[in-house]
């Protein structure tokens, strides 16, 4: 079935926040644990079916603070006893459920859960109530778009939504990523790098950027750089980086190697 689902467009975008690499413990990975503290959001979810879950447990490895709400407590089995964000008995579109949730304190509101009734009235509580910056609600029956479009509330007709594609909505980063992983944790995205990092080596950039090289397009060819691989000319450089750092990244990669 394909879902309709609406968006709430705003300025100022939030930042993912990230988690070191697993298995290595890297001065890459020091640079992202310091990135994590300073990006959190708070994120309320309403919902906690399989896209819920996966949201939720998505947002948190990006080390975001998450509230999952439902009116079924047996549902929150899924997220297992390795989740550690709210729990919340209840309406999602409920005044003192989404306060009980932190709604008052989320930079952003997911309403995902089997009912588009439902979906559509906590969005727009969400939204006009408390003034949520990132909301998306997941609507179903497509017959109802234009209906909700003249309550002001936009829809967007898409194929069945990832969770990669809920967190670009509740948490964009204003770069375009060439790849993610499906639990959008991994982005790979060309990069932009000062001149002055010609000649450098790739291991210098790594470690003032934050990422990893994947890979370097160089006279048309793609190359897989090594230890000893240096920035060309012409070079255009790909990146992989936890989706929290992707700001930062980009940022440093545009400043000269003495500035980093």
């Amino acid at each position: 079935m394909r879902a309709w689902t609406r968006v709430q467009s705003v300025s100022g975008p939030l930042t993912v926040s990230d988690q070191p690499w697993v298995g290595s413990v890297t001065p890459v990975a020091q640079v992202a644990a310091r990135r994590t503290r300073r990006h959190a959001v708070h994120v309320v979810i309403m919902g906690c079916g399989r896209v819920g879950t996966s949201l939720a447990k998505a947002l948190e490895r990006l080390d975001h603070q998450v509230a999952v709400i439902d009116k079924n407590a047996q549902s929150f089995r899924r997220l297992g006893a390795d989740f550690h964000g709210q729990q919340v008995v209840g309406n999602g579109f409920d005044r003192q459920v989404l306060i009980e949730a932190g709604i008052e304190r989320a930079g952003a509101f997911a309403a995902v859960s089997s009912g588009d009734n439902s979906n559509i009235i906590s969005a727009r509580v969400a939204r006009e109530t408390f003034g949520v910056q990132h909301v998306v609600a997941r609507i179903y029956d497509h017959k109802r778009a234009e209906v909700y479009e003249r309550l002001g509330i936009p829809t967007v007709a898409t194929v069945p939504w990832s969770t990669d594609r809920f967190l670009r909505v509740l948490v964009p980063e204003g770069s375009t990523t060439a790849w993610r992983d499906p639990s959008g944790t991994v982005a790979v995205l060309p990069i932009t790098v000062h001149e002055d990092w010609v000649g450098h080596s790739v291991a210098d950039l790594q470690e003032a950027t934050g990422s990893r090289v994947a890979f370097i397009m160089r006279f048309g060819t793609g190359v897989l750089p090594d230890s000893k691989s240096v920035v060309q000319a012409d070079d255009v450089i790909y990146v992989a980086a936890l989706s929290g750092t992707v700001t930062d990244v980009t940022a440093a990669a545009v400043r000269a190697p003495e500035e980093n």
